[in-house]
């Protein structure tokens, strides 16, 4: 049986230039990149999360990632 499953994938920068990033499982399927870059300011200005890097101080990427998974055989009960 096939699953699919979608993902918000948000990078940033910290303090030590490292990526870090935070992901979304089943976002809304008509969320915008406006919407998105929004969220992560406000992570940002508000200093929500930090890192062993320190704060996050900018925006990398950001992706949906769609992925398919078939489940090819499951052990007799």
């Amino acid at each position: 049986m096939a699953v699919t499953a979608r993902t918000l994938r948000m990078v940033f920068l910290n303090q030590a230039g490292k990526n870090v990033t935070i992901t979304l499982d089943n976002p809304r399927s008509d969320v915008t990149t406006a919407q998105v870059q929004t969220a992560m300011d406000l992570v940002i200005a508000r200093n929500i999360f930090t890192s062993t890097g320190g704060d996050l101080v900018s925006k990398q990427d950001i992706k949906i990632i769609d992925s398919t998974t078939d489940d090819l055989y499951d052990p007799p009960a």
